[in-house]
């Protein structure tokens, strides 16, 4: 195991019926705050007015900016940073998914930098500040609400990149799972995929002596494979909710990595995916993912087979690692597909080939490889690609 510095300061609040809370939480963030989301749904759901009114009852002026995307966009967070300097905005409250809440973050560090701002996305500089930030999730997935990165898409410059600051974890995080019932079951099902390959970026390490953490991966792993089906036939079904909420959290809190060394070659490759054909991210990760562990479990055989024994409970005999291992990953492929998701480009129709492009961009400013279980160059990146048609 190796040497680790864990701490988190985000207040979560977790459960039903938290949003009522939202008024008084927001008080803390200041007096007059962003309040930023997505396109319609929140209007939609009613969540837009029950978080007015709560607002409006705590005193607190609000400063409106909607039109978030999926593959959020630097030109909106530049638009949100203008306006924060403009109307002199003491906060940020995200109200949306992972999407809302990156490019809140976004905002909230932004207004503090003075010069080329992309340059910290291309560089993961540390930023100097960030206005404080609150968070209503509508949509467990991408763990930002207590992660301390933000993914943001350039379309100017066709770049998807992040920076990651403790100075952008959320004051707060309110979790409420009522307010997750409405989502269409495609929404659920991406969520779902991008919460299980943050836990597979942890889990496959080269890294000895990590029981504890791979038992509570593993944990983790196994609530999905419960809940996630459950929601497929009843979207109602709060209990489950609840548990993919909770699982969401702790997959990308900083926890689960702790003693670890990660990999995250298969995000790179993604974010190239959804930069491109604007895929959910979730969807593309399960295109991407079940192609990576194909490429690299050679590297490590003894990880994989122990994958797929504990989590898929592959029950072949020791002597037949090769088959335990092709059907562990079988078995998260077929998983996906029950979710309704895409495992590859054809379903997903991707026809297109922008491998070599793609594989360039994901590679500026990173060196020649990416990952760390195994090391890809430009040409196993392509692969990969190739290995997802």
């Amino acid at each position: 195991m190796l040497n680790f510095t864990f701490s988190h300061p985000t207040q979560l609040v977790f459960g039903l019926d938290t949003i009522n809370r939202v008024g008084e939480l927001s008080k803390t963030l200041g007096n007059k705050i962003l309040l930023h989301y997505g396109q319609s749904s929140i209007k939609k759901s009613g969540l837009y007015d029950k978080v007015m009114t709560s607002l409006t009852e705590a005193g607190i002026e609000v400063v409106e900016l909607g039109g978030v995307v999926a593959n959020p966009v630097f030109s909106l967070v530049l638009e949100g940073i203008k306006l924060c300097k403009e109307e002199q905005i003491e906060g940020i409250l995200a109200v949306g998914g992972g999407s809302v809440m990156d490019s809140a973050k976004a905002i909230a560090a932004g207004v503090y930098v003075e010069d080329d701002y992309w340059n910290y996305f291309m560089h993961r500089g540390d930023v100097p500040n960030a206005l404080p930030l609150g968070i209503v999730s509508t949509l467990p997935a991408t763990g930002s609400e207590t992660s301390p990165s933000s993914v943001i898409t350039n379309e100017a410059v066709e770049h998807k990149r992040s920076i990651n600051s403790k100075k952008i974890l959320p004051k707060f995080s309110i979790v409420d799972p009522k307010l997750h019932v409405t989502l269409p079951a495609y929404q659920t099902a991406c969520g779902i995929s991008d919460i299980m390959s943050h836990l597979i970026e942890r889990y496959f390490t080269h890294t000895t002596h990590v029981d504890y953490t791979d038992r509570l991966l593993e944990a983790s792993f196994h609530t999905l494979l419960v809940n996630g089906p459950l929601l497929m036939k009843d979207p109602n079904n709060l209990d489950a909710r609840s548990e993919v909420a909770f699982v969401s959290l702790v997959a990308h809190n900083g926890l689960l990595g702790g003693g670890r060394e990660e990999d995250w070659a298969s995000h790179r490759i993604e974010h190239e995916l959804s930069n491109y054909y604007n895929i959910a991210h979730g969807a593309g990760l399960a295109i991407i993912m079940p192609a990576w562990m194909r490429y690299v479990y050679k590297e490590n055989p003894a990880r994989f087979e122990q994958f797929a024994r504990r989590v898929f409970k592959i029950d072949y005999a020791f002597d037949q690692q090769e088959q335990t291992i092709v059907a562990g990953i079988d078995a998260y492929e077929k998983f996906l597909s029950d979710l309704y998701l895409p495992t590859s480009l054809t379903e997903a129709g991707i026809l297109e080939d922008n491998f070599e492009q793609m594989t360039d961009n994901a590679l500026i400013n990173r060196g020649e490889t990416v990952g760390n279980f195994k090391k890809l160059n430009k040409q196993d990146i392509i692969n990969i690609y190739r290995l997802s048609k």
